[in-house]
């Protein structure tokens, strides 16, 4: 994966909708646990799978690795006690969409193509998630206090 990453930038309102209304949509609240992440990437996966994108496919892999590290920050970074973060996946014609929604507005993610210094224990999903995907970014959550970081992918 030689391709380089794309600093994303801040949300604007309304910028990232879709066009058309989605193919199919899943939708689900997990708990802010690494076993929330856990069965979320798997679920993730399963859909997929069910949706057209064969598990060990392309697209199923780099999407759920997606999810997994959006999903392992919304538990690390964005937990709060009691709150369980939502995430939402979409397809349409030509685009998967994975938004995973936490209820902490201060910890918002570093939007920076900079690796963590060689020993820094944590600081490279984010890089990973820039490196696979077509797009992505972080919004204010709709309504609540939070944040909605988001990624798209384009499968070939």
């Amino acid at each position: 994966m030689n391709s380089p990453i794309s600093t994303p930038r801040v949300h604007v309102p309304g910028a990232e909708a879709e066009t058309a209304r989605p193919l199919h949509e899943f939708a689900m609240t997990f708990t802010s646990s690494p076993r929330g992440a856990r069965l979320a990437r798997r679920l993730v996966s399963h859909r997929l799978d069910a949706w057209g994108h064969p598990y060990g496919g392309r697209a199923n892999d780099t999407l759920t690795l997606i999810t997994a590290e959006l999903a392992a920050n919304a538990v690390r970074h964005g937990h709060v006690a009691g709150r369980d973060f939502h995430l939402r996946l979409t397809h349409s014609t030509d685009t998967l969409r994975v938004e995973v929604t936490d209820t902490r507005t201060e910890r918002v993610p570093v939007l920076s193509d900079l690796e963590p210094p060689g020993d820094a224990e944590s600081g490279r999903g984010l890089l990973i998630v820039a490196g696979l995907a077509t797009r992505w970014a972080v919004a204010p959550r709709d309504g609540a206090p939070g944040k909605t970081v988001w990624a798209e992918l384009r499968p070939a």
